[in-house]
């Protein structure tokens, strides 16, 4: 059995803006799928998702990511596998076409986190795919940056072998102070895997997220239902203002998501049901 399932952000997405965010929701989940339906790993499916959803400029993260106070690409990224809760993760990381294979890269090193300079110095020493910042800029982001959109990507994947793995990825806030980190590369807060509980992927207002360390809340509250930790947690964090959406899976294979956000796009499907669930809002019949 396997199960993968994928998110594009918590955020607003205008009528024009629907279709690209489901057929690239779609196109990450076929990525992803063809590791696991063959046998792959976890790690390698929740990699190849995000580098799709990292390669479309519908989202922000990799190419078209949000643009800092500075008018530059600074961005963030993880891994984390639930078999022996390794972590690798970068932030603020420039000048890279994949920060999420970054990540991977540095899954079984020492440090779980590299910032800045040293990320990108990390990457260039694993002869990652680098570039020049300003190619990361695409025409869509300078359109986006004028409305204040942003959002973050993620994945979770559970592999024939029993193992989960989770990934984020994110170009961070329109505008943002530069140097700025949320939750997205911060284990407990924006994402969280471990094999005996499930593993969760959040977005959405990323300083209030780290505040409530909202995974760390929902792998304490799997027992209740994947979808009942997740709408408790949200909760929890409207407390303090907080908007977001998030994904899980549990030890078992067994997904479920939530939101308080206007949209959130997310895609999921399993080994048992091959096709592709894709949905923008909870609400909403499948598309």
């Amino acid at each position: 059995m396997w199960s993968l399932i994928v998110h594009g952000g918590a955020k607003e997405i205008s009528p024009e803006e629907e279709e690209a965010n489901r057929s690239g929701c779609i196109n990450a989940l076929e990525a992803g799928r063809t590791i696991l339906a063959s046998g792959g790993t976890a790690v390698d499916a929740v990699e190849a998702a995000v580098r799709v959803l990292e390669s479309d400029p519908t989202f922000n993260a990799g190419y078209g990511s949000a643009l800092n106070g500075d008018g530059e690409i600074e961005m963030c990224a993880s891994l984390m596998e639930g078999k022996n809760v390794n972590v690798g993760a970068v932030t603020v990381i420039k000048g890279v076409w994949h920060p999420i294979s970054v990540a991977k890269a540095m899954l079984f090193e020492e440090p779980i986190l590299l910032a800045s300079g040293g990320a990108r110095r990390f990457a260039q020493q694993k002869q990652m795919e680098l570039c020049d910042p300003a190619d990361l800029v695409s025409p869509e982001q300078l359109e986006r940056s004028r409305t204040g959109k942003h959002d973050t990507v993620g994945c979770i994947a559970f592999d024939q072998h029993g193992n989960l793995a989770v990934g984020t990825s994110t170009g961070g806030l329109d505008g943002s102070h530069p140097g700025r980190v949320g939750d997205s590369p911060v284990p407990g807060c924006g994402y969280y895997a471990d094999n005996h509980l499930g593993a969760v992927a959040f977005s959405g207002d990323g300083e209030h997220i780290a505040r409530k360390t909202l995974a760390a809340r929902v792998m304490h509250a799997l027992a209740d239902g994947p979808e009942q930790a997740l709408k408790a947690s949200i909760k929890e964090l409207e407390t303090i203002g907080g908007e977001a959406g998030g994904i899980v899976l549990t030890a078992a294979g067994l997904s479920g998501w939530a939101h308080n956000s206007r949209e959130f796009a997310v895609a999921f499907m399993t080994s048992d049901d091959k096709h592709a669930h894709v949905f923008l809002r909870k609400e909403d019949k499948e598309n």
